[in-house]
């Protein structure tokens, strides 16, 4: 049996992963990728990247391709365009990128470290109503709060 972070580990051998830096330099150029933010739909309504594409990871792969009820067009066009994947930590990005490769995208990559890590470089995050999100008030969201019972 292997652990979630396990089975992250290995399957981000696999695919490619870039830093919040990258990220910054490639929103700024001409040819902006497409972001596709793959947590639930509470978290992407509390802060995310102003302009990407919430894709629960639930349906993310039957939003990929026609023909499903949750089919979302720009995303199942986007097998040739450059495609940044993010989620919380970097780490459902890594399953949900590798799982777009084997889908045929070719150009998809996960954001390391995810919002956490976007906001720690001091990037900008909005909430559902486009709104600035405070640094702080970000620092205190991604802020692990385990229950008792979640701990061991």
């Amino acid at each position: 049996m292997k652990t979630f972070m396990q089975i992250v580990d290995a399957t981000a051998k696999t695919i490619t992963e870039i830093m919040p830096w990258d990220l910054e330099e490639k929103l700024e150029s001409e040819t902006k990728p497409l972001l596709v933010d793959i947590r639930e739909p509470y978290e992407y309504d509390a802060m995310h990247i102003k302009n990407s594409l919430l894709v629960p990871r639930g349906i993310l792969e039957t939003a990929c391709e026609f023909n499903y009820e949750e089919t979302i067009p720009k995303l199942a066009d986007a097998r040739t365009q450059e495609v940044i994947v993010i989620c919380r930590s970097g780490n459902r990005s890594v399953l949900a990128a590798a799982m777009m490769q084997e889908l045929g995208y070719n150009n998809v990559a996960s954001l390391k470290t995810g919002l956490r890590g976007w906001n720690d470089y001091e990037q900008a995050l909005v909430d559902n109503n486009n709104n600035a999100v405070d640094i702080d008030a970000a620092d205190d969201y991604f802020r692990a709060k385990l229950s008792p019972e979640q701990e061991r």
